[in-house]
């Protein structure tokens, strides 16, 4: 294990009818906020209403940007920052998703900056200041409610990046497994896979003697293993929603990352189908999970066959160990299968021509992935595997 430091200074306040605290929360960081929004849900689900009014109990002045898009446009997070800096706003509140989130942060360091905030994301700047934001959680998927990370798309080039720093992480997330009860099925599958995601990408290590926080994420990736089934079935099921909503918190807020190093080459390899064609980002990363896992498990036969049999309850053939490992893999892409999802690029309608660009673009600062480092060619090699 490796030394490290762990703060998350992100207070969560989880539960039914949570969403009523959000003026008091949010007016400990002044009195005019940006209320950040995507679509029309939270208008029909009349989640937006009871944000209204708790602000206004509050005395809270909203200022407000709707129209987020998944995979989240540097372009909305200008005309934000612009917005906050017209008005004299002090802190934003993100209801949604973790695209809803991720634009909130950009806007957040944006404002401050005195540069371009693609700065940020394209050249790795580092961030030294934030404006304060409050999360009101409507999506359990990408643990964006309390992370120091942010990923956002540029239209000019189509690149897809991420910005990290403990001072991008919210003040407070509000999560209320109630919210998430009206999501389609297709979105709370691509959620659970993305929250699976976060857990293997930190799972998959060179790091020995980690077994304690091998555990932690061997008992989040069952948790969701159990429970996605069951609100796929049983929509409005509060408590398998309320396992996958703080599941989706711990697989991302650094807890089980302690003392390890995580790999990260298939989430920079997915970035590149979303950035491109637009697909869900859980939906690509159940595409590409598979195929890296193909590409590298000989690295580490064990590590892949203690997968195996931990989180899939696969029986452990001593004397191959490799059979073991595979049928781990098949596992996992079996599961993303039973959810509805596909996992192959030619199952997502995805064509086979623009690899060499892809694989391009996400290696151009240098090899993806700790666990096994990935140049050009490996990268386009895995886009071939995955179709």
């Amino acid at each position: 294990m490796l030394d490290f430091v762990f703060s998350n200074a992100t207070k969560i306040i989880f539960g039914r009818g949570t969403e009523m605290k959000t003026g008091q929360e949010i007016s400990r960081y002044g009195k005019k906020v940006l209320l950040h929004y995507g679509g029309g849900s939270i208008k029909k689900s009349g989640l937006y209403d009871r944000i209204v009014e708790s602000l206004r109990k509050a005395g809270v002045e909203a200022i407000e940007l709707g129209g987020v898009m998944p995979n989240p446009r540097l372009s909305l997070v200008r005309e934000g920052i612009e917005l906050c800096r017209k008005h004299g706003i002090g802190s934003i509140l993100a209801v949604g998703g973790g695209s809803v989130i991720d634009s909130a942060k950009a806007i957040g360091i944006g404002v401050p900056y005195t540069g371009d905030v693609w700065d940020f994301y394209s050249t790795g700047r580092k961030v030294e200041e934030m404006l304060p934001l409050g999360v009101v959680l409507t999506i359990p998927a990408a643990g964006s409610e309390s992370s120091g990370g942010s990923v956002i798309t540029n239209e000019d080039g189509l690149y897809k990046r991420s910005a990290n720093s403990v001072n991008m992480r919210p003040k407070f997330a509000i999560m209320n497994p109630e919210l998430t009860f009206t999501l389609p099925p297709y979105q709370t599958a691509v959620g659970a896979v993305d929250i699976m995601s976060h857990v293997m990408e930190r799972y998959f290590t060179n790091v020995k003697n980690v077994d304690f926080t091998d555990r932690l994420c061997e008992a989040t990736l069952k948790t969701m293993i159990v429970n996605t089934p069951i609100v796929l079935k049983e929509p409005d099921n509060y408590e398998a929603r309320a396992e996958i909503m703080w599941a989706s918190t711990i697989a991302h807020n650094d807890l089980l990352g302690t003392g390890r190093i995580g790999d990260w080459a298939t989430h920079g390899i997915e970035h590149e189908l979303s950035a491109i064609y637009d697909i869900a980002h859980g939906g690509g990363l159940a595409i590409m999970w598979p195929a890296w896992m193909k590409y590298v498990y000989k690295h580490d036969i064990e590590r892949f066959a203690q997968f195996a049999c931990r989180v899939w309850n696969v029986e452990p053939d001593f004397r191959n160990p490799e059979k073991t490992a595979l049928e781990g893999i098949e596992s996992l892409k079996g599961f993303f299968l039973s959810l509805g999802i596909p996992v192959t690029l030619t199952g997502a309608g995805i064509p086979s021509d623009r690899f060499e660009e892809m694989a391009r673009k996400a290696t151009e600062k240098g090899p993806l992935g700790n666990f096994v480092r990935l140049k050009k060619e490996d990268v386009e090699k895995i886009y071939r595997l995955a179709l």
